[in-house]
């Protein structure tokens, strides 16, 4: 059994070599900015699930959607005010401050 999971091992720390380049953490950081838009998408309309009937009436709800996220971020953007503040763990929050 154990030569069955040898070139899944193989593969597995390979993957995880790559992800320590450069390269990969360059076009990672692109694929987390459109999964931070889709998030927004998700969490300000609700987009996961339409609420129209036909393609050209979720099209305008998709085409809205995006225009309220512009608007959204240009007024974060005007106002020097960030999206959201940056997560503080449970454990990050017990440690003292000097």
């Amino acid at each position: 059994m154990t030569v069955a999971w040898a070139p899944r091992d193989a593969l597995l720390e390979r993957v995880r070599a790559e992800q320590n380049t450069d390269e990969w953490k360059a076009r990672y950081a692109a694929r987390a900015g459109v999964e931070g838009t889709i998030h927004q998408a998700v969490a300000v309309s609700g987009i996961g699930r339409t609420r129209y009937r036909g393609l050209a009436k979720t099209h305008l709800g998709h085409v809205l959607t995006a225009t309220a996220i512009n608007l959204i971020r240009l007024d974060a953007w005007w106002n020097d005010t960030p999206l959201a503040p940056t997560r503080t763990s449970r454990l990050a929050a017990l440690e003292p401050t000097a």
